[in-house]
């Protein structure tokens, strides 16, 4: 294995079982950008063991699209519901599908 891998590497969701995984797309409305959203995000869905993207809007909105376990997908939406401590949340539109396996990290997106 080479230097950048880890040696527990995490399952890849393609080989997995049909509908294991699932995908979840939200948008996060409220006062949610300039309260370091996008890091507390990305940081719980590592957590999970999450794959996927946070990014901001360019209406003030932040835009997450995760892939994992609906376990896992269920915790994260709990906490965007939430959001770190200097975030308000005022409402999140979801939208769930079957998982791509198009990602291998969960990153923040510029």
């Amino acid at each position: 294995m080479s230097g950048s891998q880890n040696s527990e590497a995490r399952r890849d969701p393609r080989d997995q079982e049909p509908g294991e995984w699932a995908r979840l797309s939200a948008v996060v409305h409220g006062r949610v950008q300039g309260v370091n959203f996008r890091a507390y995000t990305r940081r719980r869905a590592l957590g999970l063991d999450l794959r996927g993207y946070v990014r901001n809007s360019w209406d003030g909105t932040v835009e997450v699209v995760a892939e994992g376990s609906r376990k896992a997908l269920d915790s994260l939406l709990a906490f965007l519901r939430v959001g770190p401590p200097s975030a308000w949340v005022e409402r999140v539109d979801t939208n769930w599908e079957g998982a791509t396996g198009e990602f291998w990290s969960f990153e923040v997106r510029y």
